[in-house]
């Protein structure tokens, strides 16, 4: 089987939605957890707090630099993620279908790479 990242990406753009509505989020998201771990295909998930909380490390100069959040170069961000196993792309891609209802935004599905 292959492990499967299914992300859901963020945009400083998007709308806060109301207490109501991520109370429901948080609800069906967790209904959708309790079936990937039923099925078997669960490994890893997570949510994310908000990219105001983030810190950035970059070592790729002559001296390493850490700068904390708010920091972002991008209008993307990384909101959360599972970690799945499936047989193919295609069971993922309906794993990634039920995720997305589930969490109200688009999920980015992408396998992990082989060992080389």
């Amino acid at each position: 089987m292959t492990q499967y990242l299914l992300s859901v990406p963020g945009s400083v753009d998007d709308e806060t939605p109301s207490d109501e509505v991520i109370q429901q989020m948080y609800s069906d998201v967790e209904t959708f957890n309790t079936k990937v771990r039923e099925a078997g295909k669960w490994v890893f998930a997570g949510g994310l707090e908000p990219i105001s909380t983030a810190t950035v490390v970059d070592a790729t100069g002559e001296s390493p630099t850490v700068t904390d959040g708010p920091y972002s170069e991008a209008k993307e961000f990384l909101g959360g993620f599972w970690v799945i196993e499936a047989d193919d792309l295609d069971e993922a891609l309906q794993w990634a279908k039920e995720g997305s209802a589930a969490c109200g935004g688009r999920v980015e599905v992408r396998p992990f790479a082989g060992e080389a």
